[in-house]
Formats: structure tokens, C-alpha cells, sequence
């Protein structure tokens, strides 16, 4: 069995984010991490692949530094990665992405496609169904427990107040919740390996290595969305600050809740 897990290098939000004058993430200056979505797609994998038996291939499309992700997901389990990177593919939106990693995929022998649901630099869970349509296989979203059995996926797909049970033929995608599980840690000599260059080489493909794919697709310019207006998150005054007693100050909350017609 061959299972791909498509993984992206995110900002680490916490670290704070900066833009290019386009309004595009400026991501060569951020910290980053493995998106957690895609995290818990790559655990999954890997239990597949425990019980199963299966290779475990990681791709990500993204900087040359997005090489570090691919050799941590190596350190965690996976076999070998493959980084798309190539300067036509700057800037890319949902659609361009997605076609990209189409593009990088029907070059790969896969049986179940995993991907995160969705990417927190950006939040619009469009990437894994857009790549199914691409490649004409069937997707199952929002996993929250994914089996196999044969030569079918099972997966339980979590709603706010119920569940559903479904089951599709392989070659299929999959796109993973967070909560999906708990990802392992890398181990030390996982680590030891996986950030050997010479012992574990990294493939990496570019714009001429992409099956089937149209330049008007790709890229900045090959994005139908546009990003009108980006700054950072706006920071809160301290606010008012009264200093009152229990009654006093009961008075003062419901008066300025009647200000602003709560109540």
C-alpha cells in the first residue's frame, strides 16, 4: 500500500506574521511550523502503516527551507519527501496550489492521498477536495478516524452535533482533522537519519517536473484570488478602568451595557 501525505510549512503564529508589499505572507522571515492538520494526516498514516503495512511518502510545495518539514516528518516515521519549489510557484492561492500538487502527484504511484483539512495561514479548507477533483478520485472530508479494510478507506466524518460513516474505494483522499489524534514525537535516532543529507536525500521537483498542469494555473499570476488589503491583528486599547465598590459598580456595568443596547 502507498500513501502520500501532502504536509505545508506554516508560519508559527505565535511568533507573529509579516507580509510582502503584495499583501502575500512574507514566509522566508517567519518562524515556522508543521501545520497540525497535516500533522495528524501524517500520524494516521503512519499507524496505517504500522498495522498495514505501507510506504509513506511526504510531499510539500513551499521555500527550499520547507525541506525541514519533510525531514521531520522523516524523523516521525515516513520514508522518503519530496519538495515542489520553484519560483513560478510564488504566491500561489487555493486553485494554483492545488493544481501544483496535482501536478507533482500523477507522477507518484498512491493507493490514499492524506492531507490536513486545513492550513492556519490561511483557513479555507480548499487545497485537499480541490486536488481530488484534479486528480478524479473521491474525497472524504473532515476525518476523525480513518481504517482500511481491503481495499476501502473508512473514515468517521465529525460534525458539530453528529457523525457520518463513510467508505470509499482506494485511490481515494482523505483530509484530516487536528483532532484526529495525538502525533508522535520524532525519535532520536529518527532524527539522526532523517537530518543526514547524504543518508536521506530529499527529491526535489520544479515547474518542469509537473505533469499535465498549464502555466496559466500556476503561481502568483496563475491565481484567481487576490489579496486586496493584509496587515497584522489590530491590538486592543487597555480599555476604561474604573475603580468602584460591589453595588457602584454592578450600576456602572448595566449602565454601560444599556450604552451599547446589549440590554
Amino acid at each position: 500500500m502507498k500513501i502520500v501525505v501532502c504536509i505545508k510549512q506554516v508560519p508559527d503564529t505565535k511568533g507573529g506574521v509579516k507580509f510582502n508589499p503584495d499583501g502575500t505572507l512574507d514566509r522566508a522571515a517567519m518562524l515556522t511550523i508543521m501545520n497540525p492538520d497535516d500533522k495528524a494526516g501524517l500520524e494516521a498514516a503512519l499507524r496505517i502503516k504500522e498495522q498495514n503495512g505501507a510506504e509513506v511518502t511526504v510531499l510539500t510545495m513551499g521555500l527550499p527551507k520547507a525541506e525541514d518539514v519533510l525531514r521531520e516528518a522523516i524523523a516521525m516515521g515516513a520514508d522518503k519527501g519530496i519538495l515542489v519549489t520553484d519560483r513560478v510557484l510564488g504566491g500561489a492561492d487555493t486553485w494554483a496550489t492545488s493544481t501544483t500538487i496535482a501536478g507533482a502527484l500523477r507522477n507518484i504511484d498512491y493507493d490514499l492521498i492524506i492531507t490536513g483539512r486545513q492550513a492556519i495561514d490561511g483557513d479555507t479548507a480548499q487545497v485537499g477536495p480541490q486536488i481530488s477533483e484534479h486528480l478524479d478520485i473521491p474525497v472524504i472530508s473532515y476525518a476523525k478516524e480513518i481504517k482500511i479494510d481491503g481495499d476501502y478507506v473508512i473514515v468517521r466524518r465529525e460534525y458539530d452535533d453528529r457523525y457520518h460513516e463513510l467508505k470509499a474505494k482506494m485511490p481515494c483522499l482523505v483530509t484530516a482533522l487536528s483532532e484526529l489524534n495525538e502525533p508522535r514525537y520524532m525519535t532520536p535516532g529518527g532524527i539522526f537519519e532523517a537530518f543526514d543529507k547524504e543518508l536521506t536525500p530529499i527529491t526535489v521537483w520544479g515547474r518542469a517536473d509537473l505533469k499535465d498542469v498549464d502555466d496559466s494555473n500556476l503561481g502568483l499570476k496563475g491565481s484567481p484570488t487576490k489579496i486586496a488589503k493584509a496587515s497584522d491583528k489590530v491590538r486592543k486599547g487597555a480599555g476604561e478602568k474604573v475603580a468602584l465598590d460591589g453595588a457602584e459598580g454592578a450600576s456602572y456595568i448595566v449602565e454601560k451595557l444599556k450604552e451599547k443596547h446589549v440590554i
